[in-house]
């Protein structure tokens, strides 16, 4: 889902990828650092910059934990193939 800079922060931070989402954030630190934000939607942009950090490290811890998971069956095969490669002694 492509989203315009005027209308990102209506949708979901859970609807958009991870690429659309840290653009997002950059774009908001970007604005706050160049002191373009009217200080009426401040709060705003803090709140959902707030949210785009939590929800990526969401998605980062959540990927981590699934990897972890699958390490195990990748050294399986990697041990079966150190193995087969070796040849017998």
């Amino acid at each position: 889902m492509k989203v315009t800079e005027e209308d990102q922060s209506a949708v979901p931070v859970g609807e958009i990828s991870y690429a659309e989402a840290s653009a997002e954030l950059d774009l908001i630190i970007r604005d706050l650092d160049q002191g373009l934000v009217d200080v009426d939607l401040l709060e705003t942009k803090f709140r959902r910059a707030i949210e785009i950090v939590e929800e990526l490290d969401r998605r980062i811890r959540g990927t981590r934990e699934r990897v972890d998971a699958l390490m195990p069956r990748l050294e399986a095969v990697g041990g079966e193939a150190s193995t087969t490669e070796a040849g017998p002694l």
